[in-house]
C-alpha cells in the first residue's frame, strides 16, 4: 500500500463523500470511530486537508504533576514519513478555556511538515494562524492561556467524540474530519468515484427529471 498515493488521490474529494464510499464498503458504524461532530470548526480553510494522524494529549490551565518535553510532539511530526494532521486533546477538567494551538504552533508544523492542526480545546491567533497558511481546526476559540505542557504523544486521543489513533488517516475540510481506516482505504478510494458520479446525476437537470418528472 503507497501511503503518499493515497493520501494525494484523497485531496480530491471532501469529508462528506469518503464517510459516504466507507458506508459503501462496510456499511454504517458507530458515528465515533468515523467522523466529529459539529463542535469541530474549521478556521483557516482552503482546500481538503489529508493526512497521517500524530496525536498529543495537552494541559493549557494548570501545572501537571507528570509532564514530558514538548519537543517530543514536534519531533514526531518532523520524523514522520508522511504528510500530518497534528491532533491535540486538551484534557483538562475546564476543557477549550485555554488555547491549545496558536500562530506559532502553526508556524512550527508547517516547517516541521504538518499540513494540518486540529485542537480538541481551543485555538488563538487566527489571523497568525492565516498568515503561516496553516489549516486548522478547533473546537472553540479564546485568547490565551496558562502553563502549557505535554502529557502524551502517540497515544489515542478522542477530539469533537472522534477516537484517533496514531497513524490514522484523516481527511479534514469545512464539514469536519472524517477518519479513514486503513485496512479499507483502498476500497474507499474506489467507492468514492462511484459516490461522486451517483451524486452529479442526481443533481444533474437530467437527473432530476428522471426522478421527478421534472422540467
Amino acid at each position: 500500500m503507497d501511503i503518499n498515493k493515497l493520501i494525494n488521490d484523497f485531496k480530491e474529494f471532501d469529508s462528506a463523500t469518503v464517510q459516504n464510499a466507507m458506508i459503501l464498503v462496510r456499511g454504517y458504524v458507530d458515528a465515533n470511530i468515523d467522523y466529529t461532530s459539529p463542535d469541530l470548526k474549521c478556521y483557516n480553510f482552503q482546500n481538503p486537508v489529508v493526512g497521517i494522524a500524530v496525536t498529543a494529549k495537552v494541559t493549557p490551565l494548570d501545572e501537571p504533576k507528570s509532564k514530558i518535553d514538548f519537543n517530543e510532539l514536534y519531533l514526531n511530526i518532523k520524523n514522520s514519513e508522511y504528510p500530518v494532521f497534528a491532533i491535540l486533546q486538551d484534557i483538562e477538567e475546564d476543557n477549550g478555556r485555554a488555547a491549545i494551538i496558536g500562530d506559532v504552533m502553526a508556524h512550527m508544523g508547517k516547517a516541521l511538515g504538518a499540513v494540518g492542526m486540529v485542537a480538541g480545546g481551543s485555538v488563538r491567533d487566527i489571523p497568525g494562524i492565516k498568515k503561516a497558511d496553516m489549516p486548522v481546526w478547533g473546537t472553540g476559540r479564546v485568547p490565551g492561556h496558562g502553563p502549557f505542557n505535554l502529557i502524551e504523544t502517540q497515544t489515542q486521543i478522542e477530539v469533537a467524540k472522534l477516537v484517533i489513533d496514531p497513524g490514522d488517516l484523516i481527511i479534514g475540510d469545512e464539514d469536519g474530519l472524517t477518519r479513514i481506516p486503513l485496512d479499507i482505504a483502498e476500497d474507499t478510494l474506489i467507492k468514492c468515484k462511484v459516490v461522486r458520479e451517483k451524486e452529479a446525476k442526481l443533481m444533474s437537470k437530467e437527473g432530476l427529471k428522471e426522478k421527478f418528472d421534472l422540467y
